[in-house]
């Protein structure tokens, strides 16, 4: 079965984690086995995040099974680009000085993802500062579907990994095409909201406008 639900959309799954005909468990154990075969030659993935996945996975699964299931996103597989901050996890932002850089607190899109139940896998390689171009130090997201391509801009690494079946949505961030760039090389579907009509207050190097990048 789990090679049969990597593509699927986030309306296909919940349905099937609400039912609890599929545990929140099981589905990350794919994703995190698809991201370990793949993601060497892809590289989407600049931190993966396999035991902060599978407690909220357990998580998901016991609140389900208990009645309070929080909605649609609720069990579902996601990643972030390393421009959000995550407690106690590295963000890099695309640069090697800051390697060791580990927040204390989650950015608000973070925070809201938890608070939807979402599960979150890791995050995602992007631009240095997500600006024009890459750190030579560290790794540049492949285009899924032709190995050497361009993948888009700051948020290519959301891109390939949405297109890729390597987490069911992506966050990215989109100043002056960062999402929209990827999404349309990577064929997925990005979308930048309206300035206040959601932005994360803590993230790296200043606010901008946080999205999905989804199937």
């Amino acid at each position: 079965m789990a090679d049969e639900l990597h593509f699927k959309t986030i309306a296909e799954i919940a349905p099937l984690i609400r039912d609890r005909r599929l545990s929140a468990a099981d589905l990350v154990e794919s994703q995190l086995e698809r991201i370990e075969r793949l993601d060497g030659g892809l590289k989407a993935y600049a931190t993966v995040m396999p035991r902060h996945a599978r407690e909220q996975a357990r998580t998901a699964d016991a609140e389900i099974e208990a009645g309070r299931y929080r909605g649609a996103l609720h069990g579902i597989p996601v990643a972030v680009k390393d421009l959000c901050y995550t407690t106690g996890v590295r963000i890099m932002g695309g640069c090697a000085v800051l390697a060791e850089h580990v927040p204390a607190f989650d950015s608000t899109v973070v925070a809201r993802l938890s608070e939807a139940g979402a599960v979150l896998l890791g995050k995602l390689n992007l631009t240095e500062g997500a600006m024009g171009g890459y750190n030579p130090q560290l790794d540049i997201p492949e285009n899924p579907w032709k190995e050497g391509h361009y993948s888009g801009a700051s948020s290519s690494g959301s891109g390939c990994a949405t297109a890729a079946g390597l987490a069911f949505a992506t966050l990215g961030s989109d100043t002056g095409g960062s999402i929209r760039n990827p999404a349309c090389a990577c064929g997925t579907v990005g979308l930048k909201p309206s300035w206040g009509r959601d932005r994360a207050t803590a993230c790296w190097p200043s606010p901008n406008p946080w999205t999905t990048s989804v199937r």
